[in-house]
């Protein structure tokens, strides 16, 4: 994503469109725009936070950020006898 204008405060910030899926890899919600704290890449499955962790992300303080990305995934492993809450 390209914003030429916007709050100077993100100047040098990479601005990313993610989209929010299940552990499964299913689509969960709508679309949120994050700053890119760790730099990944096109279609990377990626760790997101919002709200107040968002802004204690790495060059996120003092920012108008509400969604962060903090993480990069590399494998996803589920646990098929586990249930809910335990």
């Amino acid at each position: 994503m390209v914003a030429t204008r916007k709050d100077p405060r993100l100047d040098g910030k990479k601005l990313l469109i993610i989209k929010p899926v299940t552990p499964e890899g299913k689509d969960e919600g709508s679309y949120l725009i994050a700053v890119d704290a760790v730099g990944a890449g096109f279609r990377e499955t990626v760790i997101a936070v919002t709200g107040s962790s968002a802004r204690m992300a790495e060059g996120c303080k003092d920012r108008p950020v509400d969604t962060a990305i903090i993480g990069i995934v590399d494998t996803i492993s589920l646990d098929k006898g586990a249930t809910k809450g335990s």
